[in-house]
Parts: structure tokens; C-alpha cells; sequence
């Protein structure tokens, strides 16, 4: 269990779940390159089964989550005695790296990030990936995608978002859409989204929803949610309003995902990942589809969310078509499918390792 004392970075975050990470695992990287030179990320990283791994996997984590998300899958693959190497990061902002110092979205993150793998010289990657840790974790390797042998995604798109069907501009109330929520919750609830949609990704009806998050604001305000359980961590991670306002960016940029998107952040000047996305849309099928490196691919997707709609999966499978035997769809689940298929998701790793 890792102790308040035992935490080197600014991080709200400091009553820790005992799963938080396996024991004796938790590791702490300084940046060294870039605007944010100086501040430090959270990881973990250890072995697990006998002999030398056979595989190295690497979470990453979305918004507005933190690697705590990718315990069911992290604990199954543990519980499957295989020799793995599992790697899990906090993006700054989150769980338990530095706060944020400015509005950050994808593509800085993917730049923290590929620093992180070089420091680790990761090869032969199986990487993990869900909501904007797709464009993060792939954005990592867009410079080495070599290093990548297998790709596990969930709910997650680098690809312009389809017009069709739920977007995030009428899910999932039309009235109130997601992209919204940043200008009606003010940053010092904003853990209170964050704890209720993570911990509640089901399919609901618009009332329920509202209900649930309307309680969760004021659970999060009273400081109600029990220690150690994953609705505090993802509400306390959020306590700093600059915490707040990083993830809420996030959120502003839902209605052109996978489009790109240009903005002003008061410290760095203009910010503008449309290249970023350009260099995806190019890199996926060029370099991981059968006319290149040919990596295994599975699929996993929550129905009830824009992110897990027939669109956005065909899309998937269009770039990379070794995927199509592999996709998995769930119509009784929403945008956080790792929450609830984690095991599945497990198996599905260890058989793209020949490991099953």
C-alpha cells in the first residue's frame, strides 16, 4: 500500500486503495524534455508468474479516470500465473502524478508518455488502451510504432467521430450533452462527474442519470464517498481545480474528436492537435494493418456511448482488419466498459501473447 508519506508529487490524491497498484511496484518518473520539464509521473511497474515475461503490457488511461480503472484486467492477469510485465501511468493530472499546470489534452499527454517509454526502452508492446488514452497511447509511438506488437482497445477512437447516432454532442441527454458539462458543473465539484460516469457506465435512462450525478456533486462536496473505494479516487484525484479544468479540456474537445482541435490556453498561447490527429489517421493502417507490421488487434465496446457506436467499430476495422475476428460488443454497457470486462479483456490479452 503506498502511504501519504510515501507520495513525492502534489497530487490531491492521497488516500490510496490498497490495490492501487501490486505491491512494491510503484515507480515515479521526472520529465525531463518539454514545457512541463521537472514535474513527475506515477507508475507502476513489476513482474508477475515464473521466468522472464513473455509479454509486456502497458495500460493507459483516459479521462476522467486514472490507471486505478485497469485494476480488474491488471489483478486477472495476475491471478493467471503467466510470466508479464505490467506497466501502468497516471497522466499528469490525474491518480496520483503531478497536478496540472495547464490545460492539457491528448497530445500532450502522448509526449509524456513516449518519454516514459524510452526511459523503459519498451519493445514488443501489447498496448492498452481506452477513451483518450487511444490518442495518447498511440500519439506515444507515432515516432517508434515498431515497438508495439499487439493492441487492445475499448471504447476509444482516433478517427474523426462519425455524425451518426450518439455524439458527444446529444449523449447522453440532448439537452445537456457531455461536451456541456464543463460550463454547467463548477471545478471544485467536477470530482463528483468524474466519480459518478466512471463507476456507473451502464445504460440509464436520462433521468437516472441526472439523478445519480446530481447526488455524486453532493457526495463529492461532502467529502462522502469512503476512503479506498473507486469512487473516491476518482473524485479526489479532482480536488485541485487545475486537476479540474485539465480534464474539463478534455471534455470541451469532445464534439471534433479525432477531427482535431485548436485552443488557447493563457500560459502556452495557442494549442492545436489537428497535425497530431492527421499523423494517427496515417500512421494506424500504415504501419500496424496487414500491409505492415500486421499486430494483433481485439476490440472491446460498451453500445451506449459514441465512442462503442457501429460507426466508430467499423472504423477501427477498416484501418486495421485483423481486428474484425476479435471485436466485442456489449449492447448492456456504456463508455467504461473496464470496469465490468475485465477478465474478458484479460483473456483476450493473454491470447494475443500466445499465452491463453
Amino acid at each position: 500500500m503506498i502511504e501519504p508519506g510515501q507520495i513525492p508529487t502534489d497530487s490531491p490524491l492521497r488516500q490510496v486503495p490498497a490495490d492501487y497498484c501490486p505491491p512494491g511496484a510503484a515507480r515515479w518518473h521526472t520529465l525531463a524534455e518539454g514545457p512541463e520539464a521537472g514535474r513527475t509521473l506515477f507508475y507502476y511497474d513489476c513482474v508477475v508468474g515464473d521466468g522472464p515475461p513473455e509479454a509486456t503490457v502497458l495500460f493507459v488511461h483516459g479521462n476522467p479516470e486514472c490507471s486505478y480503472t485497469y485494476r480488474h484486467i491488471r489483478d486477472a492477469l495476475i491471478a493467471a500465473d503467466r510470466p508479464l510485465r505490467l506497466i501502468a501511468v497516471d497522466h499528469l493530472g490525474f491518480g496520483l502524478s503531478d497536478q496540472a499546470r495547464f490545460e492539457m489534452v491528448d497530445f500532450h499527454h502522448a509526449r509524456h508518455l513516449a518519454e516514459l517509454v524510452r526511459h523503459l526502452d519498451l519493445d514488443d508492446v501489447t498496448l492498452v488502451i481506452h477513451d483518450w488514452g487511444g490518442p495518447i497511447g498511440i500519439g506515444a509511438f507515432l515516432d517508434e510504432p515498431a515497438r508495439v506488437r499487439h493492441l487492445l482497445l475499448m471504447n476509444t477512437t482516433v478517427f474523426p467521430m462519425p455524425s451518426e447516432g450518439y455524439t458527444y454532442a446529444n449523449w447522453p441527454i440532448p439537452w445537456l450533452p457531455w461536451c456541456r458539462t464543463p460550463s454547467v458543473v463548477p471545478d471544485k465539484l467536477w470530482g463528483g462527474v468524474a466519480a459518478y460516469v466512471v463507476s456507473h457506465a451502464e445504460p440509464q435512462s436520462r433521468a437516472a442519470f441526472l439523478w445519480g450525478v446530481l447526488r455524486y456533486l453532493g457526495k463529492h462536496a461532502r467529502h462522502g464517498f469512503a476512503p479506498g473505494t473507486p469512487e473516491a479516487v476518482w473524485s479526489d484525484q479532482m480536488r485541485s481545480v487545475a486537476n479540474a479544468r485539465a480534464s474539463k479540456r478534455h471534455v470541451r474537445q469532445t464534439p471534433v474528436w479525432g477531427h482535431g482541435y485548436r485552443y488557447r490556453d493563457p500560459r502556452h498561447g495557442p494549442q492545436d492537435n489537428r497535425d497530431f490527429y492527421r499523423r494517427l489517421h496515417r500512421m494506424v493502417p500504415e504501419a500496424w494493418g496487414p500491409e505492415g507490421q500486421h499486430i494483433g488487434v481485439a476490440g472491446y465496446f460498451g453500445a451506449w456511448d459514441p465512442c462503442g457506436k457501429p460507426e466508430v467499430i467499423r472504423q477501427w476495422q477498416e484501418a486495421l482488419p485483423q481486428m474484425r475476428d476479435r471485436t466485442h460488443e456489449y449492447p448492456d454497457r456504456g463508455h467504461f466498459i473496464e470496469e465490468y470486462k475485465g477478465p474478458e479483456m484479460a483473456r483476450s490479452i493473454l491470447a494475443l501473447n500466445g499465452l491463453a
